[in-house]
């Protein structure tokens, strides 16, 4: 098994960069537009699209207020893991800052390669996009 953990910090609130990251069926809007190019929400499965063609259905395990957590599985699609396992978390690091962390576990551990280049693709983007979007102190 491979564990893929990412961090990186985002200019904002946590509240409003959860906001963001709890719009699951948004993602291509949202969250990572251009890296993804479409998302569908299926009941508990959502369907992601990615710029580079992959396609996967993404069950949602878990989507927790509270924590400011959403925990997800892909269960189909191009990708084809025998197990895989993620969360995205929403963590305080300062007054305006948080800290956006995000764990992918999965096998075969062949997979680490492809699967951490989207992960690090996607965090970037994801960086990008909510420091772009103005999610700063007082804005929404």
């Amino acid at each position: 098994m491979a564990s893929i953990h990412r961090e990186v910090l985002i200019d904002g609130t946590p509240e409003n960069v959860w906001a963001a990251v709890r719009a699951f069926g948004e993602i291509h809007q949202r969250l990572a537009p251009g890296f993804v190019t479409d998302t569908r929400v299926e009941g508990d499965i959502r369907v992601v699209t990615f710029a580079n063609g992959t396609v996967v259905r993404e069950l949602i395990v878990d989507l927790d207020d509270e924590a400011r957590r959403i925990a997800y599985a892909v269960v189909g699609g191009s990708l084809e893991p025998t197990h895989h396992h993620a969360s995205m978390q929403i963590l305080d690091d300062t007054e305006n800052r948080s800290r956006f962390v995000w764990i992918t576990d999965v096998t075969p551990s062949s997979l680490r390669g492809p699967i951490g280049e989207m992960v690090d693709q996607g965090i970037q983007v994801i960086k990008r996009t909510l420091d772009r979007d103005g999610l700063r102190p007082g804005q929404r």
